[in-house]
């Protein structure tokens, strides 16, 4: 029988958290190129939060060294609110792989658990059908359409359970079309400003916008190479 293979990492899990994003479960070690959430450097998902964020995929990804920016990363997380974490504790490889169709899960991950740690938190993402489908089975909530959420609730806790793309190269999106889906859903979460806010807030502050900072126009004036040498295809 195939060995059991247990989650390699705890729980990212700032108490600020209002969001909770959950994945199925990290790939192999050999993929991984730094030890922390979505290691895999095919992986779009740190592209797709550079966009979001910074309106730059590059700004996450240290290109020189084929690794993702830790720190910055982890600040970021912090910094919104975001949490993550996968739908599994421990599970089997069925086929040796990164692929979600071939994890059989041992254990399921206690999702009430990592609840009661972010008690701000109201609102799930799920990125793929294996990490769907311990939240459809545990607690009876439809698989929402792509992009939108459906509400369910936990311990009395209200929640919406929102459905975005896979990060994967492997899953038949642009990278643009993804980093749509999820600013959108951000936006909706408060996590990230919409552009009407910004609007309102620079009609309301005008002189913000007039003066930048020292640090704005640094940031302005930083530049990421082109990400080279990326492996295609592969999940995680």
């Amino acid at each position: 029988m195939t060995e059991i293979e247990r989650h390699p990492l705890e729980p990212f899990l700032p108490p600020n958290a209002r969001l909770l994003m959950l994945g199925s479960f990290p790939p192999p070690h050999r993929r991984w190129c730094f030890d922390f959430f979505y290691p895999n450097f095919s992986n779009q998902m740190w592209q797709v939060f550079g966009l979001v964020f910074y309106g730059d995929a590059m700004r996450l990804v240290d290109s020189e060294h084929k690794t993702f920016r830790l720190e910055d990363i982890k600040a970021l997380l912090s910094e919104r609110g975001i949490a993550i974490y996968d739908t599994a504790r421990a599970v089997r490889r069925l086929s040796g792989n990164a692929s979600d169709k071939d994890l059989e899960i041992v254990e399921k991950t206690d999702i009430p658990l990592l609840l009661s740690k972010i008690p701000l938190c109201h609102d799930i993402v799920c990125t793929g059908q294996k990490s769907f489908s311990v939240l459809t089975e545990d607690y009876g909530v439809p698989v929402p359409m792509m992009g939108e959420y459906n509400e369910f609730i936990i311990n009395t806790r209200n929640l919406r359970l929102w459905r975005m793309p896979s990060t994967s190269r492997a899953y038949p999106m642009p990278l643009d079309q993804k980093a749509h889906h999820y600013r959108n859903m951000m936006q909706q979460t408060g996590i990230l400003e919409s552009e009407n806010e910004k609007l309102k807030q620079r009609k309301a502050h005008p002189d913000a916008s007039r003066h930048p900072s020292k640090e704005g126009k640094a940031a302005a004036g930083q530049f990421s190479p082109p990400l080279e040498g990326c492996p295609q295809g592969g999940v995680g």
